[in-house]
């Protein structure tokens, strides 16, 4: 009957070691080579797709109509795929949001790159309530504009979610005199929530 009993607690011992053991590993590897890291928006280029302006001197407003073409990347970094809901990017003027671009949900390959191609027009109504700025930053020659672009997501590692975020801001002067981009300095931001 000893032996029996020996047997038997050698088997438990063997298979708590072995659960243990797993475990240490799940551990290890969910730590070092699965950890979720962030996804990377790069803005590879902002070009001024289309730009209309005109002025009607008599009632002091101006007619502007402006289009961008974005092209933007998103980098998932991780052993695992990204899935990322809708998100928008976004053209802001002087801290007002005037144009905006639908991006819709998708899914990034483990370590792939996505690219995307976004077309911002200008909601020129928006631009109305700021009127006197938009005609003085005109006659100055330059209008300020600055992108914005939030993608957020969900990486699931070792049947643990994980939300990640990442975004990019673009601020931008557009020549009226020569209708294009003069100058632009972006900031990227990731993060795990």
């Amino acid at each position: 009957m000893d032996e029996k009993r020996r047997k038997r607690r050698r088997c438990w011992l063997v298979a708590l070691g072995v659960v243990i053991g797993l475990v240490l590993l799940i551990s290890i590897l969910g730590g070092t080579v699965f950890k979720a890291k962030r996804p990377v928006t790069t803005v590879k280029s902002v070009s001024l797709h289309d730009m209309d302006v005109s002025f009607d001197a008599l009632r002091m407003k101006v007619h502007l109509n402006v289009s961008l073409d974005a092209s933007i990347t998103v980098k998932n970094p991780n052993k695992v795929g990204l899935k990322f809901s809708d998100s928008s990017a976004f053209v802001d003027y002087r801290g007002q949001m005037v144009g905006q671009a639908p991006i819709p949900a998708g899914q990034i390959s483990a370590g792939e790159t996505l690219p995307m191609n976004l077309t911002l027009t200008l909601m020129a109504d928006r631009f109305l309530s700021n009127s006197q700025a938009v005609i003085s930053d005109l006659l100055a020659g330059t209008l300020p504009l600055t992108t914005r672009t939030r993608i957020s997501g969900k990486v699931t590692v070792l049947f643990v979610k994980i939300h990640v975020v990442s975004s990019a801001s673009c601020n931008l002067n557009i020549s009226v005199s020569t209708r294009s981009i003069s100058d632009s300095d972006c900031t990227y931001n990731t993060r795990l929530s």
